[in-house]
């Protein structure tokens, strides 16, 4: 009784394989006339990284507080496989309405690294709806605030007031707006830090889990406030 296998590669599923040598362990070596990926047979059959749906799980388990290697470990794949998900993704945010009556604001403190090397999240949110409206990333300085406000205006977002605390940048940057000072007004912000910091591993203030490249920091960033805003990947 003879069974037969169909190959296909693990990149762009295309079943236009061709044998291409021996790997040092004597496995057949095979390659894709399409992309040119170079896989081993029985490593497109056993291997979970090249099924279906894969990614989209990765992504899931990142945005519900899930770790590279505890992703790795649950789903029985690389490492690598969970890092270059997280670099190949492409998601933004994108305001949901062009008004809102009020915009809280607030700073949100993260590392890359080493905690010397701080990076600082200036957002707006919108509590009525648990919208994450604007965000930018920079020092805890006045300039990036008003970069925060410079991206408000590009995206075409107006508001009536602005709530938040006492620092003066805040309170400097949207001068010629209202205003809304103090901790009650940003209650619904807050909690939203909050909920931030239980959805990415990475942004725990205690924790051994921590960014170490700045591109993926952003990206992790990226896709838990797509994540936040419209409830799926």
């Amino acid at each position: 009784m003879q069974i037969t296998l169909e190959i296909k590669c693990p990149t762009c599923r295309s079943d236009s394989i061709k044998k291409n040598g021996f790997k040092l362990n004597g496995k057949q070596n095979y390659q894709c006339k399409n992309c040119k990926r170079q896989f081993i047979g029985d490593h497109a059959l056993s291997y979970r990284g090249c099924h279906s749906g894969i990614t989209n799980k990765i992504l899931h388990l990142m945005v519900r507080g899930g770790g590279i290697r505890d992703i790795a470990e649950t789903e029985r794949v690389s490492i690598g496989k969970v890092l270059r998900t997280l670099s190949k993704s492409t998601y933004k945010i994108r305001p949901k309405q062009n008004y809102y009556e009020s915009i809280e604001v607030d700073e949100f403190w993260t590392f890359v690294g080493n905690k010397k090397n701080k990076q600082w999240l200036i957002y707006a949110y919108h509590r009525e709806t648990g919208e994450i409206v604007a965000y930018v990333w920079g020092k805890r300085d006045l300039a990036t605030v008003q970069r925060l406000k410079a991206k408000l205006k590009q995206l075409g977002v107006h508001y009536t007031r602005i709530s938040s605390d006492h620092w003066d940048s805040f309170v400097t940057a949207f001068k010629n707006c209202k205003q809304s000072i103090g901790k009650f007004f940003t209650v619904g912000i807050e909690g939203n830090n909050c909920k931030i910091r239980h959805r990415i591993r990475r942004s725990f203030r205690k924790s051994c889990n921590f960014s170490k490249k700045l591109e993926n920091h952003f990206k992790a960033f990226d896709l838990t406030f797509f994540y936040i805003n419209n409830g799926f990947i």
